[in-house]
């Protein structure tokens, strides 16, 4: 692919100590889901000569003890991913700590990471995701069971600011964190109430950091580039960053980063549209291999399409017909009319996914009303399903 030279960054992170493993540079591939399955982590883990660390789908702690046949598929991990990263989602301690240790018994992965941060409603009206961490006996008991389950293998968490600008808690459940043994913290610097919206607080890490500077602290947020990430370590003094909406469609973006970190002025990634559509193409058959079938394997990619072609002159009813192929023939076909001698668009590393903000936000009935007592959630209230 193509490159693009630019001014030698200030790269000041060191590299990143998750337990035993070492991520250098300290870069991160935020749980997606739908997104973050083994074939995408192949690509992003691909273009970045296999450094950084690439964490899989969202594990529900109950569909995983219960061995669910999706989520059984969901921790596949390829035999080159090292190390291999689960994130676990859950709300009641017991069934976390069962799930937690049936991992490391069955050295189902390398490394364990909590969700604490999905916003979407069917995971926050259960109390779980970005939900949870209002309750702070909660989420200290959850915390308590999974680093005692996992035995040497090191735990970390995700989280968002709080639920909305009045009920903030990533102070006290990184605090919590960091008494429970937790090994490292990512912080998305927005609240449960603006989804992806609005721009992501970014003096929240850097409060985060100072107050908790017993353990890494990674940032999550409007990381669109790679000199956002290098911006984003230089302000707020955060030891790694975590990377995810901004690589949609642009698995290369792990590369810039690696080259950014590493101070290579002449790495860029600015891939014309015939690399562009070798990439799409290339991800549509692993998501086919991975699956079983072909035209599933499509199927599922139709999601990417819009991503991958963000900025490059293509008709619309052309996205459309790219958008509802269902076999690998008809989408390199499709792919072959275009005019792929189109270079990089201007503009095309910004935004991209969901920006929708200002939303309610879902709890169970009177999840307000105390931040300690956690009486009435518990087994029940686990999602049986994984992927978010």
């Amino acid at each position: 692919m193509s490159t693009l030279a630019t001014p030698a960054p200030d790269t000041t992170a060191a590299p990143l100590r998750i337990g035993p493993h070492t991520v250098a540079p300290p870069v991160v591939l935020a749980p997606m889901a739908g997104i973050t399955n083994a074939p995408f982590r192949t690509l992003c883990r691909e273009f970045s000569g296999g450094k950084g660390l690439f964490v899989s789908e969202m594990i529900t702690t109950r569909a995983l003890v219960e061995r669910n046949e999706k989520t059984m598929q969901l921790i596949h991990f390829d035999a080159a991913e090292t190390p291999r990263s689960i994130q676990l989602y859950g709300v009641d301690p017991v069934t976390v700590g069962k799930a937690v240790r049936m991992i490391a018994e069955e050295d189902l992965a390398d490394h364990i990471d909590l969700n604490f941060g999905c916003p979407v409603p069917k995971v926050t009206r259960k109390g779980g995701g970005s939900a949870l961490p209002y309750k702070r006996n909660l989420l200290r008991a959850i915390v308590r069971e999974a680093v005692t389950g996992a035995g040497d293998l090191p735990v970390t968490m995700k989280m968002r600011k709080g639920l909305d600008d009045d009920h903030l808690t990533y102070l006290d459940a990184g605090r919590i964190a960091v008494e429970e043994g937790v090994t490292a913290i990512a912080l998305h610097g927005r609240t449960t109430a603006q989804h992806y919206g609005g721009t992501a607080d970014w003096d929240a890490i850097a409060r985060l950091k100072e107050h908790v500077p017993e353990i890494p602290v990674l940032g999550n947020g409007d990381i669109w580039s790679a000199e956002d990430a290098l911006r984003m370590v230089r302000e707020t003094g955060c030891d790694g960053v975590v990377v995810g909406r901004g690589c949609l469609g642009r698995p290369w973006l792990f590369a810039d980063l690696v080259a950014a970190f590493e101070g290579r002025t002449d790495a860029f990634v600015r891939p014309t549209l015939r690399e562009v559509a070798d990439v799409m193409v290339r991800h549509a058959t692993l998501l086919g291999e991975w699956i079983g079938d072909e035209a599933r394997g499509v199927i599922d990619f139709r999601k990417h399409v819009a991503w991958y072609l963000k900025g490059f002159a293509v008709g619309s009813e052309m996205r459309k017909r790219l958008a509802i192929t269902s076999s690998l023939e008809a989408l390199r076909a499709g792919l072959d009319e275009l005019d792929l001698d189109q270079p990089w668009p201007t503009g095309a590393d910004g935004p991209r996914g969901r920006t929708s903000g200002n939303n309610r936000v879902v709890l169970p009935d009177g999840w307000l009303k105390d931040p300690y007592d956690c009486a009435g959630v518990g087994e029940d209230a686990e999602l049986d399903t994984s992927g978010g």
